[in-house]
C-alpha cells in the first residue's frame, strides 16, 4: 500500500490515490472555509468503503490501484460525543451516507479529561451520572494529552484517525495543557506515525492561533492543507491549497495547480482541479 485515501475523490486522483501512509496532516482553516467539512468527508467516505461498497462506488468511485482503505476509522473529539458529532455531520452530508458509515466509525469522546479541572458541572459533559465507583477512581484520571496519546497508541496503527479539534486544547489554561507540551505531543505523533502506517488528520481553527503557533504545528506535522475564503469581484469563494506535504505537494506543483476552489455537496467536500488566478 502506497497511499491512504483522504476520501475526497478528485483530490485523491490528483495526488496518486491519497496520502502517504504514516502521515500526520494539519487541516487548518478559516471559520466555515471547509476544513471541518473535509474531515467529515474523509471519515464518512472511508467508513462507507467498509460499510456500503455500492454507495462508496457511487459517491467516490474506484480506489486508485496504489491505495487501500484504512483498516478502521476513528473520530476523536475533546468536547462532543458521538450523537453531537452525528448531528453536526448531517448538516454537511446526506443522511443516507452517514447512517451506514457510522457503523464503521469509532467515536472517542475525551470530554471527561478535557473538562475535569474546569468549573463546568459534570452533568453538562457526561451523559450518565458518575457512580460511587467512578468517584473512587477519580484520582486515577489522566490529563487530556495523556488520554489522547494513549488512544492513538492503541488505535492509530493502520487506521484513519480524525482529531477534532486541536484548537480546543489551545483554549485550556497553561496549568492544564502547556502549549509546548502539546507541540511535543504532535511531534511525537509524527515520529510514531511512521511506524503506524496510518493517517492522522488534525483540525485546527487558524484564526485562533498566532503565526508562531501555526508555524510550530506545521513544523511538527508531515503536511498542512489550508482552507480560506477569497473574494473575486462581488463573490466569495472557499479555497483550499496544500501549503506543505511530503510526497504530495510536488505532484500538485507538476500539474501547475496553486489553489482549488471548493464546495460542499450532499455527498461531501469536493474540489475543482482548475488553477485559479485572482
Amino acid at each position: 500500500m502506497d497511499r491512504i485515501p483522504f476520501g475526497v475523490s478528485q483530490f485523491d486522483s490528483l495526488i496518486g490515490g491519497g496520502s502517504p501512509p504514516g502521515s500526520v496532516v494539519l487541516l487548518a482553516g478559516d471559520a466555515g472555509a471547509g476544513a471541518r467539512e473535509f474531515a467529515y468527508t474523509s471519515a464518512t467516505i472511508n467508513a462507507l468503503g467498509h460499510a456500503d461498497t455500492d454507495q462508496f462506488g457511487l459517491h467516490y468511485g474506484s480506489i486508485d490501484p496504489r491505495a487501500a482503505l484504512p483498516d478502521e476509522i476513528h473520530y476523536v473529539s475533546f468536547t462532543a460525543n458521538a450523537s453531537e458529532i452525528y448531528d453536526e455531520v448531517t448538516h454537511t452530508l446526506d443522511e443516507t451516507l452517514i447512517s451506514p458509515a457510522l457503523e464503521a466509525i469509532t467515536f472517542e469522546d475525551l470530554s471527561s479529561e478535557y473538562f475535569q479541572l474546569s468549573p463546568i458541572p459534570h452533568d453538562w459533559y457526561v451523559e450518565k451520572r458518575r457512580t460511587i465507583t467512578d468517584l473512587g477512581n477519580s484520582h486515577d484520571r489522566r490529563d487530556v494529552l495523556e488520554a489522547l496519546g494513549g488512544y492513538l497508541t492503541e488505535n492509530a496503527p493502520g487506521n484513519l484517525v480524525v482529531i477534532d479539534s486541536l484548537t480546543d486544547l489551545c483554549s485550556l489554561p497553561d496549568d492544564q495543557v502547556n502549549w509546548n507540551q502539546m507541540v511535543m505531543l504532535v511531534k511525537g505523533m509524527k515520529k510514531a506515525s511512521q511506524a503506524w502506517d496510518g493517517l492522522i488528520l488534525i483540525h485546527v481553527a487558524q484564526e485562533s492561533l498566532t503565526d508562531r503557533q501555526m508555524g510550530a504545528l506545521m513544523n511538527a506535522t508531515d503536511g498542512t492543507i489550508c482552507f480560506e475564503w477569497e473574494r473575486g469581484g462581488n463573490e466569495r469563494a472557499r479555497t483550499m491549497f496544500v501549503r506543505e506535504f511530503r510526497g504530495v505537494l510536488s505532484r500538485i506543483e507538476e500539474e501547475n495547480i496553486v489553489r482549488f476552489e471548493t464546495e460542499t455537496q450532499s455527498d461531501g467536500f469536493d474540489i475543482s482541479n482548475v488553477r485559479k488566478i485572482r
